[in-house]
């Protein structure tokens, strides 16, 4: 019985065709023609602002380049990643959303599929990086101290190594880049796991080294800091004004992170979600109108960093300078007492 119910199980994967190969065209829109127009305004809105926001946060810190600290350079370079993203891949499918359908054949399928998973990972793992700097200056400040402008130029190199591994093993005959069900997009080729132990082995890497393990690593370095900025609460009570200013910004610090946690949360888990059950759920279950909305949803992050990133860090700083300049005037005061 165990042999025939494993034959059965084979021969099921054998005979499964994923979407892109059960129909003739399949670029071409699954949607309604109004639904591709809105969804083609939407990218547009998110991709400029995208671009503008990036943008501005690449110039602003060209100024200054010469005195950026190692955390500042991971913040640029998570907005070369978004930019990337808004410049290379969001032009593709607003033109298709527009032309309903996708009209840039295989070859621009998988250099669509190939950018997008290129910077979004360098994205991902970017932000991994920064929760681990983060990490190290609160809770361990003799390693935080440590780290230098050399050591985050070290890091970018292994940043972009490890996203154009993973983002071009597919092309190394383990994996492919295909059409998403609703026609006018592509991505990662999930629904390799339904065909074969060899696609499933490639989907279960790309989810563990490029989702889970980076998000474990995030989520454990910001409960960290939360843990660590509560314990101190109490301790820093009976102190003096400038070390409870200092733990004021620190909690200023942790809703940041948490932030960032939440922004990627909400762009990210979803897609992931559709793609995992697309890829070891039943086949062809996710409905086609419901797999579009977390695709645009994941492509909205890149325009909520920069303001994560730079916007609410310009108010902590504003937070800083203003609680020095309370400092002052109590020092000026009881220098004239």
């Amino acid at each position: 019985m165990n042999g025939m119910a494993s034959d059965h199980n084979t021969s099921s994967q054998d005979e499964y065709l994923p979407h892109y190969l059960q129909k003739e065209d399949p670029f071409a829109s699954k949607l309604s023609r109004e639904a591709d127009i809105v969804a083609g305004f939407y990218l547009t809105v998110i991709g400029i602002l995208s671009t503008l926001g990036n943008g501005y946060v690449i110039f602003m810190s060209s100024k200054r380049k010469k005195k950026l600290r190692p955390a500042e350079i991971m913040t640029v370079n998570l907005a070369v990643c978004d930019l990337g993203i808004s410049v290379v891949g969001k032009p593709f499918s607003i033109i298709s959303f527009f032309s309903h359908r996708w009209v840039f054949g295989w070859m621009g399928c998988r250099w669509y599929g190939w950018a997008g998973f290129f910077f979004g990972c360098g994205s991902l793992i970017t932000m991994t990086a920064v929760s681990l700097d983060r990490y190290l200056k609160i809770c361990h400040l003799s390693y935080g101290t440590w780290l230098k402008r050399h050591h985050a130029f070290i890091c970018l190199a292994i940043i972009w190594a490890y996203a154009t591994f993973w983002a071009t093993v597919p092309f190394a005959g383990v994996g492919n880049y295909a059409p998403e069900p609703f026609g006018t997009s592509c991505t990662l080729d999930w629904w390799l796991a339904q065909a074969s132990v060899a696609g499933q082995a490639f989907v279960l890497s790309i989810l563990f080294f490029c989702l889970l393990f980076p998000t474990a690593v995030i989520v454990f370095s910001y409960v960290k800091i939360i843990l660590k900025v509560k314990s101190s609460t109490k301790e820093v009570a009976h102190y003096d004004t400038r070390i409870q200013n200092s733990h004021i910004l620190e909690m200023k610090l942790t809703k940041v992170a948490m932030l960032i946690c939440a922004g990627f949360l909400i762009a990210w888990i979803p897609y992931a979600v559709v793609s995992v059950w697309s890829a070891f759920g039943q086949p062809d279950s996710v409905p086609i109108q419901f797999s579009v909305v977390p695709t645009l949803l994941a492509k909205s992050a890149a325009m909520y960093n920069p303001i994560i990133y730079q916007v609410i860090d310009c108010k902590f700083a504003c937070c800083r300078s203003g609680g020095l300049k309370t400092l002052k005037r109590k020092s000026s005061l009881n220098k004239s007492r």
